[in-house]
């Protein structure tokens, strides 16, 4: 059991001066599991440091203390230079009975806590890992990415965390060329989806910085901790597709792109996971088609209807179960933002604006089951859905539901929803009196 420290004045030379010499140190507890001890000597002090562990106080010496002697920082330590070299053997000895790796010499910057994290978040199964490390990289290095972390603080965070929400949106721009930026748009709408997306971004910010204090490279994560996110943005506004605008939007399609945005509607799959099918993977007998990696490494069946179900059959008829399902007409398959300019060309034949992603093909698959009334879980389960949080957020408000219909089977018709049936003020104003 460890013993109740007596403390001690360090912080002056004069009070250390007062000490009486003796063979052992006088400490002052530094934090948690942490000490700071001085040995007053007959030719001068030392700086000592010691942390308990189990049973027993693993001690260290750390230098010599300025008490004749002017500090250097190196050889001859003041109080505060002896305060932060204990913090640091303590980090390091915490660091190696969690076996982590040696911290880096110089500073630890933001950049590195991103780097480790990416790295951890890359080995664990992360979701969207381009998406993060797209997002990091050009999001938060170029405005963080060489702070130390023990110079970050709350107001420096909080003020790159607004203004991201109020720059423009990044446009997409040519390799090599000058990024192109959308005007800013003051409309609620866009307002909150700045506000939302950088909270994301910020998110991914917290998320490295924790990673960094967890692994004893910060000695506080105070100051992201005081930072909180915009408040009510990430209610989305779901963009659907009606039945005629998906028969226009088919009919609109050129042939090899008409056959990906068929078995989106029919699935709800994502695009990646279109583009990633085989013939294999579809199974005509069970009416199912098998996602082997989905979105966060998961897979899971989709239940095809028996319109998906034809359109599967006329896809893999007499084709070899390692061929894509969804390609090119040259063979070549969907790469990754192959579907931007089609979808984009699609709906302005369609007479669809303003035109949208692919992703509200998907959108349409889970808002049409919603309105008919299928449970959540189930729509969870066939769009790949973790739980039904993500479900619920997007769909649940279009789902039949017990206060809408009886607001609406016993409110009274007042007559009121016609224009006919209002008369102007102004032609009975002679007739009053």
């Amino acid at each position: 059991m460890a013993r109740t420290l007596r403390e001690a004045t360090l912080d002056t030379r004069a009070a250390r001066l007062r000490l009486a010499p003796s063979r052992k140190p006088y400490w002052r507890s530094v934090e948690g599991g942490l000490q700071l001890g001085y040995r007053r000597g007959e030719r001068g002090g030392v700086w000592r440091a010691r942390r308990y562990v189990e049973t027993r106080y693993l001690e260290t010496t750390l230098g010599v203390a300025d008490d004749e002697t002017d500090a250097d920082g190196v050889k001859v330590l003041a109080y505060k230079h002896a305060l932060a070299a204990a913090r640091t053997w303590w980090q390091a000895e915490e660091r190696r009975d969690l076996g982590a790796p040696e911290q880096r010499a110089g500073p630890y910057v933001v950049s590195d806590a991103l780097d480790d994290y990416l790295s951890h978040y890359v080995a664990k199964g992360g979701k969207s890992e381009n998406a993060t490390r797209t997002a990091a990289d050009v999001h938060v290095r170029p405005a963080l990415g060489k702070i130390a972390l023990d110079k970050l603080t709350t107001r420096k965070i909080r003020d790159w965390h607004h203004g991201l929400a109020g720059a423009a949106r990044r446009l997409r721009t040519r390799a090599g060329e000058e990024q192109q930026l959308a005007e800013i748009d003051d409309d609620p709408e866009a307002v909150r989806a700045r506000r939302a997306t950088a909270n994301r971004i910020l998110t991914i910010l917290k998320a490295a910085l924790n990673h960094a204090f967890a692994e004893r490279h910060a000695q506080s994560d105070a100051a992201w901790r005081a930072v909180k996110p915009f408040r009510e943005v990430d209610a989305p506004v779901v963009r659907f597709f009606t039945e005629d605008e998906c028969r226009r939007l088919v009919n609109a399609a050129e042939p090899e792109f008409r056959r990906l945005v068929q078995g989106a509607l029919l699935t709800g799959m994502r695009y990646g996971e279109l583009g990633r099918l085989k013939v294999s993977d579809v199974n005509l007998d069970t009416g199912t088609a098998s996602v082997r990696r989905g979105k966060g490494g998961k897979g899971r069946h989709v239940v095809l209807t028996d319109e998906a179900r034809a359109l599967f059959r006329d896809l893999t008829a007499g084709r070899p179960g390692s061929a894509l399902v969804f390609a090119h007409d040259d063979g070549r398959p969907w790469g990754m933002s192959h579907q931007i300019r089609p979808m984009v060309e699609s709906c302005r034949r369609a007479s669809i604006v303003p035109a949208v992603g692919f992703h509200v093909l998907r959108h349409t698959h889970g808002s049409t089951l919603a309105m008919k009334g299928v449970p959540m879980q189930v729509i969870a389960t066939q769009l790949g859905h973790a739980d039904t949080r993500m479900t619920e957020r997007h769909y649940a408000h279009l789902a039949p539901n017990y206060v809408a219909d009886t607001i609406r089977a016993n409110f009274p018709t007042l007559g009121l929803g016609t224009a006919g049936n209002v008369t102007p003020l102004h032609a009975t104003r002679g007739a009053i009196g």
